[in-house]
């Protein structure tokens, strides 16, 4: 009994350093998105340790009414599904800014926020230096006057080079 309970944690040992092992070490590229307004963001991803990493991404939203910046740092949990397929969960913050259109002789409404955010979604990376991804993001905005309501969904679809 001990030999069959040594061998399975040995097997399970391997399994999850191979599982490890899926993760490049840095990846860097695009996450195109929209949550009221279509927007970019330059995402970098840096593996930690195991099943671990930090993502950063600089990005900005557009509409016809506003523009916003917004800085966003997210703590990843990876888990292989099979291959270079993976799904993820994690969590995060940020700071950003923003400037409402408003007619001529109105108030400017232009301010900063913070956020934070989940993230859940899954990704492919391809045996070339190349991961695409498609994620939700769910953020709760803290500043008077960003939005309306204090919520936005942020559904998106990365491309990045992994090296």
């Amino acid at each position: 009994m001990k030999k069959l309970l040594s061998t399975a944690l040995l097997a399970l040992g391997f399994a999850l350093s191979a599982n490890a092992q899926e993760i490049p070490k840095n990846a860097l590229g695009l996450r195109l998105g929209d949550n009221d307004g279509f927007g970019g963001e330059l995402s970098y991803q840096r593996h930690l340790s195991g099943n671990n990493r930090l993502e950063l991404d600089l990005g900005w939203r557009d509409n016809d009414d506003y523009e916003a910046f917004k800085l966003v740092g997210l703590y990843h949990w990876i888990w292989n599904i099979e291959g270079g397929f993976n799904w993820y969960a994690g969590v995060g913050g940020g700071l950003g800014s923003y400037s409402y259109d408003v007619p001529p002789g109105a108030d400017d409404r232009d301010g900063s926020f913070a956020l934070v955010a989940g993230d859940i979604g899954i990704e492919y990376v391809f045996d070339i230096p190349l991961q695409l991804s498609l994620d939700l993001r769910p953020e709760l905005y803290f500043g008077d006057g960003y939005r309306d309501n204090d919520f936005g969904p942020d559904i998106a679809l990365g491309a990045r080079f992994t090296f």
